[in-house]
């Protein structure tokens, strides 16, 4: 005997999951329901079966092809428009025609006997056996009642509950023969209950039900989807579970990585190669798909996850049901119903509330809290470019079909036969993405230089060597699941503002240039990249002094590619080094806060220990520097650019210097004393960069480690403010302990406050009309100036759902008054 499958209907009451999956297709515990029931006719011996197709039908064939990997023989008919429940199984009259069929849904869970039922339906002499089952609300389901030989006697679709007079209703399984072909009409839309049954009936044809025992659950609803999960994990339904029962109801597919500090409250199903982070909680009834990744501190209960989804740490799942290729950032919160479409992205700490709907290919912003369904429109900001290009979790965010679409983009915004400069740190993740976009540079008839794995500043300044720009791809600072992808100008300096957009247009509308044959760009590997920087910058940089002053400095190279030029640097400097950390660690491509800390802590003792002039020590990209001095004490980054200033303008005694409006105003006093005036520049790095490139300008820098040394470079250079900082010192004679002690402290205190994209305008207008008649500094954001000399600064992320504040006051008390007052400013307009 053969089966038919019907898997044509669009599942509409089960959107957005079915806007781009047809329902047979959906998973129940990581496999489709209709491979459960692939899987039950098999057990049954009905090999043979016919799949009737129509929405989105080839998803179905691609996936299951002809059947071989199940050991089962399927065909298709496809339908060209709707046919109906009996329609559909006449289109495929041509395979059945010759012997009795059983007739089953593609999106129904069901164990039930079928073997029992066929013999039923043969016993009986049927010419139509409709399988019945009991159910203890009938008022979604066709109603029947047979007689006490099993033969019905009537059917009621969907009745109301003044219509109810019996609990078996109609599952949608039946056994047929043949003839009953011959009351159905071909390419029109016809139903068995509600058109052909009531014909054989009044005909007097032999129409029986099976009430079959076992489990059927119609999965028609978001509420029905998520209990058959349930009861799958419950053991209520006999279903083949792909994977192993590791504790009772705790089951895990092959691949699957759970390390041991997670908590699992079963029943529930991690899917094959899965990873589960130490510290998330995963509580019952929740299914997570194959290649799911959940970070720590998440926490899932009665959660459905599809394949590929990446759940943030601190995130908050229950209840829901989450879309393929989907990513949920950091302590986003997803309440009990609510389902997200496939290829969206959840913002971090956003919310959506219970039984939400959010559509495909949808993104929620950061800090969002929505309440309504998403259908249309996006609940986002669409921003390419942040604070450092365009940054993303590895192969959550930034992945390698991203980055060649970005290559291909910034390629066309520039001439055909130009040459750009690429580099990486030397992390395996930056070094795979680096390999796609020089891929995708060739194709865009664009000459490619790779450097390969240079620091930072090496990478900005062979770019500035005759390429037309540059890209490089490096570990996020501070956060090893990250990367950045930065675009560099013809000069090595970061794309500007307009440069970015340009990108941005040309991206979004994914007109990319391609080569022809013959046009294909060229790939070359420059050499003596290292002699030739440290050249540029000792006849650039005044050590005059220094081979004089017997210096002895201890150099951290923090295992980063910083370590690459020291060698040649500190050789022809002509200085007593010590260099630790020197090697490469590519498990390691950046730190976290507290590693730095813990290696300026331990670079101190050994500056104290060694009797060492000072001790510096580099990130990991050689792009930022942090000083400890002679006495082994850290020099906090806000005063290492009070130190540096000082020792530059006491030098210079004219000239201009760069800081960005954030800096404490002492910096003012310091370059003042000296005979310096301070650019005050906005926090972007370009701006600085800007003003670093002007003639008169000294010095520069952002109080984070950041040093411009603009007779070498106009961008932060680690190396480039270590051999400056070397002259100096070996020039004025002075420790770094007797300069730090000369300048007053300052008392900057910050603050971030999550403000939704929707309100930022309106935090800004909120705090300029709270200025009253203050002095107000729109350089960036707005500063706020009080009469006694306290600032504060209120500044809008770029590209965070973010607000940024700033306050300096004479001390940490009155900085913090000003900074909670302001606070309450902008808390107030953005709720």
């Amino acid at each position: 005997m053969k089966a038919v499958v019907m898997a044509g209907g669009e599942g509409t009451r089960l959107r957005p999951m079915t806007s781009s999956m047809p329902k047979p297709l959906l998973p129940v515990v990581n496999r489709p329901i209709m491979e459960h029931v692939l899987r039950l006719l098999k057990r049954h011996g009905l090999n043979e079966t016919v799949v009737t197709v129509q929405f989105l039908a080839s998803l179905v064939r691609n996936y299951f092809g002809d059947g071989e990997e199940l050991g089962m023989e399927l065909t298709y008919a496809n339908e060209e428009k709707p046919l109906g429940t009996a329609g559909s199984v006449k289109n495929a009259e041509e395979a059945l025609k010759d012997d009795a069929f059983l007739v089953i849904s593609g999106d129904a869970l069901t164990d039930f006997d079928l073997t029992d039922l066929i013999a039923f339906h043969k016993e009986k002499g049927a010419l139509v056996t409709v399988c019945l089952t009991r159910v203890p609300n009938p008022l979604e389901f066709g109603i029947t009642i047979v007689d006490e030989e099993g033969k019905v006697e009537r059917f009621l679709e969907k009745p109301t509950w003044g219509q109810v007079f019996s609990d078996t209703v109609n599952t949608g399984i039946y056994v047929m023969e043949p003839e009953v072909f011959d009351y159905v009409e071909a390419d029109v839309s016809v139903d068995w209950s509600g058109d052909v049954f009531p014909q054989l009936m009044k005909e007097g044809k032999p129409i029986y039900g099976y009430v079959a025992e076992g489990y059927w659950e119609d999965v028609g609803t978001h509420e029905s989807y998520v209990k058959a999960q349930a009861d799958v994990l419950e053991g209520k339904v006999q279903v083949d579970i792909d994977g192993f029962e590791i504790s009772p109801g705790v089951w895990v597919a092959e691949g699957a990585e759970v390390h041991h500090d997670a908590v699992l409250r079963g029943p529930l199903y991690i899917g094959d190669y899965a990873k589960v982070e130490a510290d998330a909680e995963i509580r019952e009834h929740t299914v997570i798909g194959s290649n799911v990744v959940v970070k720590s501190g998440a926490f899932l209960h009665k959660a459905v996850v599809h394949d590929n989804v990446y759940i943030g740490p601190q995130s908050n799942l229950r209840g829901c049901v989450i879309g393929k290729n989907t990513d949920i950032m950091r302590a986003a919160r997803i309440e009990d119903g609510a389902v997200i479409g496939d290829e969206c992205l959840v913002g971090e700490e956003s919310i959506v509330q219970g039984n939400v709907r959010v559509y495909p290919f949808k993104t929620i912003e950061a800090g969002a809290f929505v309440n309504t369904s998403v259908i249309w429109e996006s609940r986002g900001q669409a921003h390419l470019f942040g604070a450092r290009g365009v940054s993303g979790i590895l192969n959550v965010e930034i992945t390698p079909e991203l980055a060649v679409r970005l290559a291909g983009a910034y390629a066309t915004t520039l001439k055909k036969g130009a040459t750009v400069t690429t580099a990486r740190d030397h992390s395996r993740g930056a070094r795979a993405l680096k390999r796609a976009v020089i891929s995708a540079l060739q194709a865009s008839a664009i000459d490619v230089r790779d450097l390969e794995n240079v620091p930072l500043p090496v990478a900005r300044q062979q770019t500035a060597r005759g390429s037309a720009g540059g890209i490089m791809v490096r570990t996020s600072p501070g956060v090893p699941d990250s990367v950045d992808i930065m675009f560099f100008d013809e000069r090595g300096a970061d794309l500007s503002q307009g440069g970015q957009r340009k990108l941005d247009r040309v991206f979004a509308r994914q007109e990319y240039r391609r080569a022809f044959p013959g046009e294909i760009g060229d790939l070359s590997f420059p050499a003596s990249v290292f002699d030739s920087y440290t050249g540029s910058l000792l006849r650039n940089v005044d050590t005059t002094g220094i081979a004089e002053a017997g210096l002895k400095v201890v150099v951290d190279a923090s295992n980063g590619s910083a370590g690459l030029v020291l060698p040649s640097l500190l050789g022809r400097l002509q200085v007593d080094s010590l260099t630790i950390n020197p090697g490469l660690d590519e498990s390691r491509p950046t730190e976290s806060a507290e590693s730095r800390r813990a290696g300026l802590v331990r670079l101190g003792e050994i500056v104290a220990s060694a009797r060492a002039a000072f001790g510096v020590r580099f990130d990991p990209v050689g792009e930022r520097l942090s000083l400890v001095d002679e006495r082994g004490r850290i020099i906090e980054d806000d005063r290492a650019l009070l130190v540096m200033l000082d020792l530059v303008a006491a030098e210079r005694r004219s000239g201009r210097v760069a800081l960005p409006v954030t800096t404490t105003r002492i910096a003012e006093q310091v370059a003042a004393y000296h005979g310096t005036q301070v650019e005050w520049t906005t926090t972007s790095p370009d701006d600085l960069t800007r003003v670093g490139r002007e003639e008169s300008t000294i010095f520069g820098g952002d109080g984070r480690g950041g040093f411009i040394v603009p007779e070498f470079s106009s961008v932060f250079d680690g190396a480039a403010a270590f051999v400056r900082l070397i002259g100096l010192v070996a020039r004025t004679q002075l420790t770094l302990s007797q300069i730090d002690a000369r300048i007053p402290r300052a008392h900057v205190l910050k603050k971030d406050i999550a403000t939704p994209w929707a309100v930022k305008g309106l935090v800004m207008r909120r705090v300029v009309e709270a200025a009253g008649s203050r002095s107000v500094d729109t350089t960036d954001g707005v500063r706020v100036v009080e009469a006694d000399g306290r600032w504060v600064m209120v500044l809008p992320d770029p590209a965070e759902a973010v607000t940024h504040l700033w306050a300096e006051g004479p001390d940490d008390a009155s900085a913090q008054a000003l900074l909670d007052e302001w606070a309450e400013v902008v808390d107030g307009a953005g709720s």
